[in-house]
């Protein structure tokens, strides 16, 4: 039990430093790795989660998804951009796996509909409400 919990909270730190990154490098996207932490630090720590939840880092990335009120559309838009440029790179390097091709493109379909189509979109003043 006590290794499982050293697992979650070593993947929540490492979440936390990629989210960190991600939040200023516009390539390295920080909702997925934000998402992450909040998961692990949740199985791990209450201490932990309780200190993630309350950094400006969630309160700005994750807090309202995570509440299910939803994402602005600038979220929204800068997570897809991020994934498509990323998958596209993938893509380019898969010419010779064509299976490889058509599960990238079904994933970033499903991708693209979900945060177009199944996340709320909220406003950018309604965030804190």
């Amino acid at each position: 039990m006590k290794l499982k919990k050293i697992i979650y909270i070593s993947l929540g730190c490492i979440g936390v430093g990629l989210g960190a990154v991600g939040a200023v490098v516009p390539l390295l996207p920080a909702f997925p790795f934000l998402l992450l932490a909040a998961f692990c630090f949740a199985k791990s720590s209450e201490k932990l989660h309780n200190w993630f939840t309350g950094t400006k880092l969630y309160k700005n990335n994750l807090e309202s998804y995570i509440k299910g009120k939803g994402m602005t559309w600038k979220t929204k838009i800068r997570v897809m951009a991020t994934v498509t440029l990323l998958m596209s790179i993938g893509f380019i390097l898969m010419h010779r796996v064509p299976v490889g091709r058509i599960i990238l493109a079904g994933v970033w379909v499903f991708h693209i509909i979900y945060f177009a189509f199944i996340v709320k979109t909220i406003e950018k003043g309604r965030i804190t409400a």
